[in-house]
């Protein structure tokens, strides 16, 4: 019974985010698992309980990563399904920890409390240990109350309070004293916190294009040529329509193919021509070489309306698997074609566009609020997600990282554009909603409404602070349960 509530909470969550976008199952999506937990005394027995729960989780949510390994990352299918066991094996350790932690915490008075601090902050842990993607709180995008908290402290307050919803409902299943469900009092104190920003047209324009190249290629001259060709049509075409105003931007996505501004001549003698025949900031996506390592580099360009190199912009958070190879899993072959692991970048770089800044962030790197956070805290009043979700194929990882800019939006108060190669293009306002989107899997271009924001949100201001103290107060919780003796009475 244990481990079937344990792999019944893996379902929730698996449901609760894409493709299946049943949000309504978030606050309770935790609690069969903690039923789990508290019926289980044994320490290593509720570690498997979390681990189980949390291998189908990943395997559910993350599925594409096999179907990236094999058919960009050149592996037979066999050691693709292997190195992606091990990669859900690794991940579960968080649900592992968590659920053997919880245990104890869930027979104690401040059981809600304790267990959604320990949840949120093990959550903070995820990137910090190499890889981060779906957090619980994510599923409040489109809740309107709950995402209140994203400007005050991030997604974690949203994981935070449906953590203590589902922690409630199984003290009220497991027919705990009624003051244990005492602190879900709190909770209308969100209608306290000021609404989320109203839906407001954007007054600023960029131009995006999709140059839909395919990702399993065998790319040759002539054809980066067509591409190139075809990008810089559709970009004229749009970027000089007469019946259109004049854009203040031209994106194109992260690298769509082996297109190298740096040693590629022709390549870059284009990029300059559509930046001063348009007359705007032309920002795209290319690989860059450091000069002394001669590692390559993510890099993220914008050159002025002369053709002139404004800024660059390194990535600074690398995919596992795609960009470098964890040495856990040195045996897995790159999905790119440079022959050695990039480098990451070492900056941030915020980027001045007329009297405007913005802040470029490269495909992955959405998924780290306090990565994001950090453009608009050094000036920039909007936030471009340059990304290449071909490599996903038509699976569900590319609603997720839909989902993960909208709450980077949302947090930051800030309009994010995302311009990608083959989908999902796009505005998102600062409440997080998605505004202007172009049709996905074809060549095309369109122009993307937003405005310049300079005010800071608490969150872009303090950072992680509230998921840092629920780890601490989730870890005291836990060791308060095990140093002071259990009530007798427990209904």
């Amino acid at each position: 019974m244990n481990l079937l509530l344990a792999l019944s909470s893996a379902v929730l969550l698996i449901l609760v985010f894409p493709d299946f976008d049943l949000r309504v199952l978030a606050p309770v999506a935790l609690t069969p698992l903690l039923l789990a937990a508290a019926r289980q005394p044994v320490w290593w027995k509720r570690l498997l309980l979390g681990e189980a729960s949390g291998i189908l989780f990943w395997g559910g949510l993350c599925h594409w990563i096999e179907f990236v390994l094999e058919n960009h990352g050149g592996m037979d299918a066999w050691l693709g399904w292997l190195t992606f066991a091990l990669f859900c094996l690794l991940k579960a350790l968080h649900t592992a920890v968590f659920t053997m932690l919880a245990g104890p915490i869930l027979h104690r008075p401040w059981a809600i409390v304790g267990v959604a601090a320990l949840w949120t902050g093990i959550e903070r842990l995820h990137g910090e240990f190499g890889f981060q993607w779906m957090l619980l709180g994510n599923a409040g995008i489109d809740m309107g109350v709950p995402l209140r908290l994203a400007p005050v402290v991030g997604v974690y307050g949203v994981s935070f309070v449906f953590a203590m919803m589902a922690a409630a409902v199984a003290m009220i299943v497991l027919r705990m004293p009624r003051s244990y469900v005492y602190p879900m009092a709190a909770l209308p104190m969100l209608y306290l916190l000021p609404e989320m920003t109203p839906p407001l047209a954007g007054q600023d324009t960029a131009v995006a294009v999709q140059g839909n190249a395919p990702q399993s290629f065998n790319w040759t001259m002539p054809k980066i040529r067509e591409l190139i060709q075809t990008m810089g049509s559709l970009s004229l075409q749009n970027a000089l329509d007469p019946a259109k105003r004049a854009p203040t931007l031209l994106l194109w996505p992260e690298s769509p193919a082996p297109m190298y501004f740096y040693t590629d001549p022709d390549f870059q003698a284009e990029a300059k021509r559509l930046a001063r025949s348009t007359k705007t900031h032309f920002l795209f996506g290319t690989v860059a070489y450091d000069p002394k390592t001669r590692a390559p580099l993510n890099r993220a360009l914008l050159l002025n309306p002369y053709g002139e190199i404004a800024t660059s912009y390194d990535k600074m958070y690398l995919v596992p698997f795609g960009e470098f190879v964890p040495e856990t899993f040195s045996w897995v072959n790159r999905i790119t074609q440079e022959a050695g692991d990039f480098q990451p970048g070492q900056r941030i770089v915020v980027s001045k566009v007329n009297n405007q800044t913005l802040g470029t962030v490269i495909c992955y790197e959405s998924a780290f609020p306090e990565l994001v956070r950090r453009f608009p805290l050094e000036g920039a009043g909007l936030i471009v997600n340059i990304t290449n979700d071909g490599y996903f194929g038509r699976s569900s990882a590319r609603g997720q990282h839909v989902m993960l800019a909208r709450m980077r939006a949302a947090e930051n108060r800030r309009w994010v554009l995302r311009a990608t190669n083959d989908g999902y293009t796009m505005a998102i306002d600062p409440g997080g909603r998605v505004t202007d989107t172009l049709p996905p899997y074809q060549a095309t271009a369109g122009r993307l409404n937003f405005n310049w924001i300079p005010s800071l949100t608490p969150y872009t201001r303090n950072g992680d602070w509230f998921a840092w103290t629920t780890l601490g107060f989730g870890i005291a919780a836990f060791a308060l349960a095990k140093l002071l003796p259990e009530p007798e009475h427990h209904g």
